[in-house]
Protein backbone atom coordinates (compact mmCIF):
# COMPACT_ATOMS: atom_id res chain seq x y z
CA UNK A 1 0.00 0.00 0.00
CA UNK A 2 1.05 3.59 -0.50
CA UNK A 3 2.35 5.45 2.52
CA UNK A 4 0.34 8.56 3.37
CA UNK A 5 2.00 11.64 1.99
CA UNK A 6 4.83 9.63 0.49
CA UNK A 7 5.56 8.85 -3.17
CA UNK A 8 7.23 5.57 -2.22
CA UNK A 9 5.61 2.18 -2.12
CA UNK A 10 5.78 0.40 1.25
CA UNK A 11 5.22 -3.32 1.61
CA UNK A 12 5.77 -6.10 4.12
CA UNK A 13 8.26 -8.81 3.18
CA UNK A 14 6.67 -12.10 2.14
CA UNK A 15 7.76 -14.98 4.36
CA UNK A 16 8.10 -18.51 3.01
CA UNK A 17 5.31 -20.70 4.34
CA UNK A 18 5.92 -24.31 5.33
CA UNK A 19 3.83 -25.40 2.34
CA UNK A 20 5.99 -23.30 0.02
CA UNK A 21 9.11 -24.80 1.58
CA UNK A 22 7.85 -28.34 0.98
CA UNK A 23 6.98 -27.49 -2.63
CA UNK A 24 10.38 -25.89 -3.16
CA UNK A 25 11.96 -29.14 -1.97
CA UNK A 26 9.76 -31.17 -4.31
CA UNK A 27 10.61 -28.84 -7.17
CA UNK A 28 14.30 -29.56 -6.69
CA UNK A 29 13.70 -33.25 -7.40
CA UNK A 30 11.18 -32.75 -10.20
CA UNK A 31 8.11 -33.77 -8.20
CA UNK A 32 4.70 -32.13 -8.52
CA UNK A 33 3.74 -29.61 -5.81
CA UNK A 34 1.14 -30.39 -3.18
CA UNK A 35 -1.75 -28.13 -2.22
CA UNK A 36 -2.04 -28.92 1.48
CA UNK A 37 0.22 -30.36 4.20
CA UNK A 38 -2.19 -30.19 7.13
CA UNK A 39 -2.85 -33.95 6.83
CA UNK A 40 0.54 -35.62 6.23
CA UNK A 41 -1.04 -39.08 5.84
CA UNK A 42 -2.89 -37.89 2.71
CA UNK A 43 0.30 -36.71 0.99
CA UNK A 44 2.14 -38.68 -1.68
CA UNK A 45 5.28 -40.42 -0.42
CA UNK A 46 7.55 -37.69 -1.80
CA UNK A 47 5.44 -35.01 -0.08
CA UNK A 48 5.29 -36.70 3.31
CA UNK A 49 9.02 -37.44 3.12
CA UNK A 50 9.75 -33.81 2.29
CA UNK A 51 7.67 -32.58 5.24
CA UNK A 52 9.34 -35.02 7.63
CA UNK A 53 12.82 -34.00 6.49
CA UNK A 54 11.93 -30.30 6.70
CA UNK A 55 10.88 -30.75 10.33
CA UNK A 56 14.02 -32.80 11.09
CA UNK A 57 16.33 -30.18 9.61
CA UNK A 58 14.48 -27.33 11.32
CA UNK A 59 15.13 -29.00 14.68
CA UNK A 60 18.76 -29.73 13.74
CA UNK A 61 19.48 -26.17 12.66
CA UNK A 62 17.75 -24.58 15.63
CA UNK A 63 19.62 -26.88 18.02
CA UNK A 64 22.75 -24.92 17.14
CA UNK A 65 21.40 -22.00 19.16
CA UNK A 66 20.88 -18.74 17.29
CA UNK A 67 20.09 -15.26 18.52
CA UNK A 68 16.53 -15.58 17.22
CA UNK A 69 15.74 -18.68 19.32
CA UNK A 70 17.83 -18.00 22.41
CA UNK A 71 16.59 -16.32 25.58
CA UNK A 72 19.12 -15.15 28.15
CA UNK A 73 18.78 -14.76 31.92
CA UNK A 74 15.49 -16.63 32.23
CA UNK A 75 14.60 -17.30 35.87
CA UNK A 76 13.08 -20.71 36.56
CA UNK A 77 11.49 -21.56 39.89
CA UNK A 78 11.05 -24.88 41.74
CA UNK A 79 7.56 -26.33 41.60
CA UNK A 80 6.50 -26.96 45.19
CA UNK A 81 3.65 -29.15 43.97
CA UNK A 82 6.02 -31.35 41.99
CA UNK A 83 8.77 -32.28 44.50
CA UNK A 84 10.49 -28.91 43.99
CA UNK A 85 11.53 -29.90 40.48
CA UNK A 86 12.31 -27.25 37.90
CA UNK A 87 10.44 -28.22 34.75
CA UNK A 88 11.51 -26.71 31.44
CA UNK A 89 9.02 -25.48 28.83
CA UNK A 90 8.11 -28.21 26.32
CA UNK A 91 9.73 -26.41 23.37
CA UNK A 92 13.16 -26.08 25.01
CA UNK A 93 16.03 -27.74 23.15
CA UNK A 94 18.75 -26.77 25.60
CA UNK A 95 19.13 -25.00 28.94
CA UNK A 96 22.46 -23.61 30.09
CA UNK A 97 22.78 -22.43 33.69
CA UNK A 98 24.13 -18.88 33.83
CA UNK A 99 26.08 -19.39 37.06
CA UNK A 100 28.71 -21.97 36.14
CA UNK A 101 29.63 -22.55 39.77
CA UNK A 102 26.61 -24.89 39.74
CA UNK A 103 26.86 -28.30 38.09
CA UNK A 104 23.33 -28.39 36.71
CA UNK A 105 22.23 -30.00 33.46
CA UNK A 106 18.97 -30.63 31.64
CA UNK A 107 17.68 -34.19 31.68
CA UNK A 108 14.71 -34.33 29.42
CA UNK A 109 12.58 -31.39 30.52
CA UNK A 110 13.86 -31.41 34.10
CA UNK A 111 16.91 -29.69 35.57
CA UNK A 112 19.25 -32.04 37.42
CA UNK A 113 21.80 -31.06 40.08
CA UNK A 114 24.78 -33.30 39.35
CA UNK A 115 26.71 -32.21 42.43
CA UNK A 116 23.94 -33.21 44.83
CA UNK A 117 22.39 -35.93 42.64
CA UNK A 118 18.90 -34.49 42.83
CA UNK A 119 16.13 -32.88 40.82
CA UNK A 120 14.87 -30.96 43.86
CA UNK A 121 15.82 -27.29 44.14
CA UNK A 122 15.45 -24.84 46.99
CA UNK A 123 15.85 -21.62 45.02
CA UNK A 124 15.40 -20.07 41.59
CA UNK A 125 17.88 -20.90 38.84
CA UNK A 126 18.78 -18.50 36.05
CA UNK A 127 19.38 -20.08 32.64
CA UNK A 128 19.85 -19.40 28.96
CA UNK A 129 17.20 -21.22 26.95
CA UNK A 130 17.36 -22.41 23.36
CA UNK A 131 13.85 -22.95 22.03
CA UNK A 132 12.52 -24.97 19.12
CA UNK A 133 10.37 -22.42 17.33
CA UNK A 134 7.41 -23.18 15.11
CA UNK A 135 7.98 -22.58 11.41
CA UNK A 136 5.88 -19.41 11.42
CA UNK A 137 8.10 -17.91 14.14
CA UNK A 138 11.34 -18.33 12.18
CA UNK A 139 13.01 -15.41 10.38
CA UNK A 140 13.07 -15.67 6.59
CA UNK A 141 16.84 -16.25 6.46
CA UNK A 142 16.43 -19.33 8.65
CA UNK A 143 13.50 -20.59 6.56
CA UNK A 144 15.56 -20.26 3.39
CA UNK A 145 18.56 -22.11 4.81
CA UNK A 146 16.47 -24.88 6.36
CA UNK A 147 14.54 -25.36 3.11
CA UNK A 148 17.68 -25.70 1.00
CA UNK A 149 19.43 -27.98 3.48
CA UNK A 150 16.31 -30.15 3.66
CA UNK A 151 16.06 -30.17 -0.15
CA UNK A 152 19.62 -31.48 -0.40
CA UNK A 153 18.86 -34.26 2.10
CA UNK A 154 15.61 -35.13 0.28
CA UNK A 155 17.44 -35.28 -3.03
CA UNK A 156 20.05 -37.59 -1.54
CA UNK A 157 17.44 -39.98 -0.18
CA UNK A 158 15.09 -40.10 -3.18
CA UNK A 159 17.24 -39.29 -6.21
CA UNK A 160 20.93 -39.50 -5.37
CA UNK A 161 22.22 -37.21 -8.11
CA UNK A 162 25.67 -35.79 -7.40
CA UNK A 163 25.19 -33.00 -9.91
CA UNK A 164 21.90 -31.94 -8.36
CA UNK A 165 23.36 -32.17 -4.87
CA UNK A 166 26.20 -29.84 -5.89
CA UNK A 167 23.76 -27.27 -7.26
CA UNK A 168 21.63 -27.28 -4.12
CA UNK A 169 24.71 -27.26 -1.88
CA UNK A 170 25.92 -24.05 -3.52
CA UNK A 171 22.66 -22.26 -2.75
CA UNK A 172 22.61 -23.81 0.73
CA UNK A 173 26.07 -22.42 1.47
CA UNK A 174 24.98 -18.92 0.42
CA UNK A 175 21.80 -19.18 2.50
CA UNK A 176 23.76 -20.29 5.56
CA UNK A 177 26.16 -17.37 5.18
CA UNK A 178 23.25 -14.94 4.98
CA UNK A 179 21.66 -16.46 8.07
CA UNK A 180 24.92 -16.19 10.00
CA UNK A 181 25.31 -12.55 8.96
CA UNK A 182 21.72 -11.75 9.93
CA UNK A 183 22.05 -13.51 13.26
CA UNK A 184 25.35 -11.84 14.05
CA UNK A 185 23.98 -8.42 13.11
CA UNK A 186 20.83 -8.80 15.21
CA UNK A 187 22.82 -9.95 18.24
CA UNK A 188 25.46 -7.18 17.92
CA UNK A 189 28.22 -9.75 18.33
CA UNK A 190 31.90 -8.98 17.90
CA UNK A 191 34.87 -11.31 17.42
CA UNK A 192 35.51 -11.01 21.16
CA UNK A 193 32.27 -12.90 21.86
CA UNK A 194 33.94 -16.06 20.58
CA UNK A 195 35.96 -17.79 23.29
CA UNK A 196 38.20 -19.55 20.74
CA UNK A 197 38.94 -16.32 18.92
CA UNK A 198 39.64 -14.49 22.17
CA UNK A 199 42.12 -17.14 23.24
CA UNK A 200 43.95 -16.95 19.89
CA UNK A 201 44.47 -13.20 20.15
CA UNK A 202 45.27 -13.24 23.85
CA UNK A 203 42.06 -11.82 25.30
CA UNK A 204 41.19 -13.22 28.76
CA UNK A 205 44.67 -14.67 29.10
CA UNK A 206 45.97 -14.30 32.68
CA UNK A 207 48.54 -11.53 32.89
CA UNK A 208 50.85 -13.56 35.10
CA UNK A 209 51.45 -16.21 32.44
CA UNK A 210 54.86 -15.78 30.87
Amino acid sequence: MWGRGSPFLYFMPTLTTQLEAVNAMLGHIGEAPVTDISTPSSLPISGSTALTILEEISKEVQSGGWHFNTEKDVTLSPDAGNSNKIILPVNVIDADVVDHSYDIVARGLTLYDRENNTTAFSKDIKVTLTRLLDWDDLPEAARRYITLRAARILQGRLVGSRELEALIARDEYIAKSRLECMDSSSSDRTIFDSYDTAIRIGVNRPHNIL
